[in-house]
């Protein structure tokens, strides 16, 4: 495995009508006005093979946008992204699950688009009710589902794909103490492999867990890096 993860002045940049309603570069130049506000800026970072990163900042510093541009899910306006290596993802509590499908249904959903085929994912993901503690609420819609329940669906079908990067926003914090056991012990296995794991959050005893670096972001720039404890002290400390 040789994961990677290595930006060069990368930045991510939202454009806003008058109303504050998030617009395309499209509609901001026939509507003639708008406001640009850049989500990250400036930030240059490499990762390698068994490296551990928590993300760590106030909300609105950053991080989240970040983890979106190294999924994929944006791409840079500005600066270079390289990413090698399969990424599993969990960005939010709803991310990639429509709530009308059941967990069943989401499930082998998700396989497909993570580039199996109908048959690969329906075999691979047959296995994800009990792993992920769903019992009969697999076959129930995701819509009556608990924001725990909608987390563990989504990680254990993450774990199903064997990413070789591993990124988490926040959604480890709406598991059980039970499931976070889980998820721990699913971060070490992906750093012992030499894989990559990228997780944000406030919760700071959680992420130490599984974390032995950190990079500190505010206002959408990246103040320091390094060990774990050192990043999270100055963060603190500010």
């Amino acid at each position: 495995m040789s994961a990677l993860v290595r930006a060069e002045g990368v930045g991510a940049r939202f454009l806003f009508d008058r109303q504050r309603r998030v617009v395309t570069p499209a509609l901001a130049r026939l509507r003639r006005r708008g406001d640009v506000t850049w989500g990250v800026r400036h930030v240059s970072f490499a990762l390698g093979p068994g490296d551990s990163v928590a993300l760590l900042g106030p909300s609105g510093s950053g991080k989240t946008t970040l983890l979106r541009l190294i999924a994929g899910v944006l791409g840079p306006d500005e600066g270079e992204l390289e990413v090698r290596g399969r990424a599993g993802s969990l960005l939010s509590i709803e991310a990639g699950l429509m709530s009308t499908l059941t967990g069943r249904e989401n499930a082998q959903l998700l396989g497909v688009l993570a580039g199996m085929t109908r048959r690969e994912s329906r075999a691979a993901l047959a296995g994800v009710s009990e792993r992920g503690r769903l019992t009969e609420a697999y076959d129930r819609p995701v819509s009556s589902y608990s924001q725990g329940m909608r987390a563990r669906l989504g990680l254990t079908v993450a774990e199903e794909l064997e990413p070789e990067i591993l990124l988490l926003d926040e959604v480890h914090e709406a598991l059980d103490h039970s499931f976070r056991t889980v998820i721990t012990g699913h971060a070490r296995a992906i750093v012992e492999r030499g894989g990559i794991v990228v997780a944000a959050g406030h919760d700071h005893p959680l992420l130490r867990e599984f974390c032995t670096k950190a990079l500190l972001l505010r206002e959408g720039s990246l103040v320091t890096e390094g060990p774990f404890d050192d990043v999270r002290d100055a963060y603190l400390a500010q």
